[in-house]
């Protein structure tokens, strides 16, 4: 055994003391702090494990000495305090002396119980709005999901020299980011709230872990929420529509295991709407019509309170009826259509109901005999655009600057009006055009509007020319310069594009309203309408419309031969060209 010097030993012990207590970097800010761990009996004195305070430099040597300064101000406090000194009252800790007040202050609360008590939060969170079943949840979803993925919360060392407010509590702030402003102080006055009312330290460590706990609390009830909205019901939910803890049971005295056991043996509308799908999907129905069923069941559910399929009576669907149509929106504040209660509601649940009968998974169907007269609405124009309010959204289109705006949508904007005057296709269809959707086929240049894309009403590909003015204008020079992919969606290749195609729709829609604001035509499908307007009027035949458009046949003789691309070509060369100005 090699013996060492009593040099040696004390450098070692040296480096071992070192190396257990000095300066810790902060790893965003560059800040060196001073933390340490708090001896036994001074935790049972003050209630706090922990000391934290800012040494105020990025500097390592000027931190190591103002380490210690501070560690020597903290060992004279504590040995103080270990001699009966109660005017400290914990003031090395970071609180302010207090005269008189017993040394023994409320203690910290823990990680445990900030969660723990913070539950509640999310179960009143949920009670708020399944209580009120003509709540919608959209908005709510948006303004907590993702929250503290997106908005997390700071350090809680306030960081001088960089631009925000600073918060003792939650750090440092942009200036900019009003939403995190509101969410954080809603989850601080609520942290506040529990310690008070539990007895713990108000400290600002304290009320920073526990709105850090309230506001994962009000994430976790969001994608309850979220789920809710799209049908997707939990036992615990259905049974109460509040939120029970792992540790408490079921009110009826059975196991949790008995209780999954028989909720999973029930047919829920949730399962009856999925099952539908699973086989209607195989059978070629669009995602969208599951999108809009899936919502009427979550509707229906929340408006019964129960996710029973079984137990849906016809008084049931006729109530839910008489509710939709009485019920604004809580999004536009407007009175549902008794058109979409019809077509989206009441026919969701008779064909998912239907379904289920012909697959005995219910007894009958409550929806059947259950109607709606809808009334035409009155009409004060023509669906399409007029000459006027087509140049002007065309001329727009032209001159829309970029600035700051996205590539790929500047590019939307500026292509796909022009794409719908010439080819009378949906706006959807030809938002999703990629880059090898598009070609030069002998001397005509082609676009494919295929649902290998994306969707397609018809489910079936189809080719259209494009209009010379299309191609002098230079759209053609556009795609072969443009990156291979979707030409104007922002999706990965391998990711389902819906949600960014129904956001760009959204966006040409307002640009478009930019130009024509008549609430009487639509801003996206008044070029459908226009299309065939103006083919009637340069002589193309309504078949070849038809084709041009993607419609369905008129008469079985329709359905005989094909309309060529030569044939397409030549009728759009018909159409009349627009004579745009800058604007």
């Amino acid at each position: 055994m090699k013996w060492l010097g009593l040099a040696e030993c004390y450098t070692r012990v040296l480096h071992m003391v070192l190396a257990m207590s000095r300066p810790t970097k902060h790893r965003k800010t560059g800040v060196y702090w001073f933390r340490k761990r708090l001896p036994a009996d001074i935790v049972l004195l003050t209630g706090r494990r922990e000391v934290n305070k800012t040494l105020g430099t990025k500097d390592p040597e000027e931190a190591k000495r103002k380490y210690a300064e501070v560690l020597a101000g903290f060992e004279h406090e504590w040995a103080q305090l270990r001699l009966g000194d109660r005017s400290l009252n914990g003031s090395s800790l970071g609180r302010p002396a207090a005269a008189g007040l017993d040394v023994l202050a409320p203690r910290l609360i823990t990680d445990r119980e900030a969660h723990v008590l913070a539950a509640a939060v999310h179960d009143e969170w949920l009670a708020k709005f399944c209580d009120n079943p003509s709540e919608q949840l959209h908005w709510h979803t948006e303004l907590y999901e993702g929250m503290w993925k997106k908005y997390p919360l700071p350090s809680t060392d306030p960081v001088a020299g960089v631009e925000g407010i600073a918060d003792p509590i939650l750090g440092t702030m942009p200036i900019e980011n009003v939403f995190w402003k509101s969410m954080r102080a809603g989850c601080v006055s609520r942290a506040k709230d529990i310690l008070d009312k539990n007895g713990f330290s108000d400290d600002p460590w304290s009320i920073h872990k526990t709105a850090r706990a309230v506001g994962a609390a009000l994430q976790r009830a969001s994608l309850t929420l979220q789920r809710l909205e799209h049908g997707e019901f939990e036992p615990a939910v259905q049974s109460g529509w509040i939120h029970r803890s792992a540790n408490s049971q079921p009110t009826d005295g059975q196991s949790p295991k008995t209780a999954a056991a028989k909720e999973s043996s029930d047919t829920t509308l949730t399962g009856l709407v999925g099952g539908w799908w699973k086989e209607s999907k195989a059978a070629g129905r669009k995602p969208s019509t599951y999108e809009s069923y899936r919502d009427a069941f979550a509707y229906l559910a929340r408006f019964l309170k129960h996710d029973d399929a079984s137990k849906v009576t016809a008084k049931d669907v006729i109530a839910f009826k008489d509710h939709r149509l009485s019920t604004p929106s809580p999004k536009t504040g407007k009175m549902i259509s008794a058109k979409t209660v019809k077509d989206s509601n009441l026919s969701a649940l008779k064909v998912v109901f239907g379904w289920g009968v012909a697959n005995g998974l219910v007894a009958h169907n409550p929806a059947v005999g259950v109607t709606l007269k809808v009334g035409k609405p009155a009409r004060h124009r023509s669906k399409g655009f007029s000459d006027e309010e087509a140049k002007t959204i065309l001329s727009g289109a032209l001159s829309h600057q970029r600035g700051q705006e996205n590539p790929k949508t500047f590019a939307a904007k500026r292509w796909i009006p022009l794409l719908c005057a010439f080819t009378g296709a949906r706006v959807g269809e030809l938002a999703q055009l990629r880059k090898q959707d598009v070609s030069l086929r002998g001397d005509v240049w082609v676009i494919r509007i295929t649902p290998e894309a994306g969707t397609v009403k018809t489910n079936e590909a189809r080719e259209v020319p494009l209009h010379q003015q299309v191609i002098d204008l230079g759209f053609p020079v556009f795609v072969e310069g443009a990156d291979s992919g979707h030409l104007f969606l922002n999706v990965d290749p391998s990711e389902n594009n819906r949600g960014a195609l129904r956001g760009l729709k959204n966006r040409l829609a307002e640009f478009a309203r930019a130009f024509v604001s008549d609430p009487d035509v639509a801003p996206n499908h008044g070029w459908r309408h226009r299309f065939k307007t103006v083919g009637m009027e340069a002589g193309i035949p309504p078949r070849i419309l038809d084709a041009i458009q993607g419609q369905a046949a008129r008469t079985v003789a329709d359905t005989y031969g094909e309309v060529t691309l030569r044939t397409m070509a030549g009728e759009i060369a018909k159409l009349p060209s627009y004579s745009l100005e800058p604007q």
